[in-house]
């Protein structure tokens, strides 16, 4: 009885294989085969949400920084509007003491104490109209802005803003590197223009203001496509922006320069947020430089996304 126990034994081991044992294994396999699947879509899962994650905190600073700007605007406004009626009546008052000594200059007992009231008059006059100038930004930041949206080539825009500035590019010998690919974007192309001009000016202020480099300036205007988006970035190699001022850099009246009102780049802020874009700064990793970049919608993404609107709800 053992022996047929061993051969029956013996038959059953060196026989064909188990065929439970190879299901199980098959069974075994295909359950880790889907684990390593879902730890990749979990972990692929996890970058998306951090990145989305990172898109709404941009976002939320975006919309708060608005409003900041939009709360700012409108007291700025109101203050402005007070401030300019003064500013009229004194200049006004100042033009009417220079026609009044002017024809005194003439007379040889009058001649020096009219030429010093018409150049004190004078420089009167001048420092209004400084102040003046400094409403009208004031009032531009608080204004509400209606752009006329065209499709409008970035080259043009680029060069058209280059152009005018450039007396200040070269009087500071700055070199310039333009990198304009055919996109196209749906935009104001005046205030457009005067963001581009604002960003440039600064640029070329940043680069002439920094004794420390002993190289010649380089100004970098360059765009890149993005889905339904068009990015320009403007770049100096100047000192670049402190980490502590690059949340208030947009703010009205701040600035890290010792002149200026500190406008210009809330202005610059005004216009693309206008457009339904974003604009950022950041410090670029080789030069050091600032780095602004202006994102703006193409031409054509808005009809893109209402028509891919449309075939989505006549699916539905």
């Amino acid at each position: 009885m053992e022996t047929s126990i061993e051969k029956t034994s013996s038959r059953g081991t060196s026989g064909s294989s188990d065929p439970h044992g190879d299901d199980l294994a098959e069974i075994i396999g295909a359950y880790n085969e889907v684990t390593a699947k879902l730890q990749r879509s979990h972990e692929a899962l996890q970058d998306e949400v951090v990145r989305l994650q990172r898109e709404l905190a941009s976002a939320d600073a975006q919309l708060q920084r608005s409003k900041q700007l939009a709360a700012l605007g409108e007291m700025a406004a109101g203050i402005a509007h007070e401030i300019r009626n003064p500013l009229a009546a004194i200049r006004l008052y100042a033009d009417l003491v220079v026609d009044d000594v002017t024809p005194l200059i003439d007379q040889v007992r009058w001649r020096r104490t009219a030429t010093t009231t018409r150049d004190h008059a004078r420089k009167i006059g001048d420092a209004v109209q400084g102040l003046d100038a400094i409403v009208h930004d004031v009032l531009n930041v608080a204004r509400e802005l209606k752009p006329r949206l065209r499709d409008v080539p970035v080259s043009r825009l680029i060069e058209r803003a280059l152009q005018v500035q450039r007396p200040s590019i070269e009087a500071a010998g700055i070199r310039t590197q333009v990198t304009a690919e055919q996109l196209v974007v749906r935009a104001d192309a005046d205030l457009i223009h005067q963001a581009m001009l604002n960003l440039i000016r600064n640029a070329v202020q940043a680069m002439s203001e920094d004794r420390d480099r002993p190289e010649p300036g380089r100004l970098g205007l360059w765009a890149r496509a993005e889905p339904g988006h068009v990015v320009i970035s403007v770049s100096d190699s100047g000192p670049g922006i402190d980490q502590t001022a690059v949340d208030r850099i947009f703010n009205p009246f701040f600035t890290t320069r010792s002149t200026g009102t500190g406008l210009g780049l809330a202005i610059v802020h005004r216009i693309v947020d206008a457009h339904g874009g974003t604009i950022s700064v950041s410090n670029d990793p080789v030069t050091g430089g600032a780095v602004f970049q202006l994102r703006l919608v193409a031409a054509g993404a808005v009809a893109a996304d209402a028509t891919e609107a449309t075939l989505q709800e006549t699916a539905a």
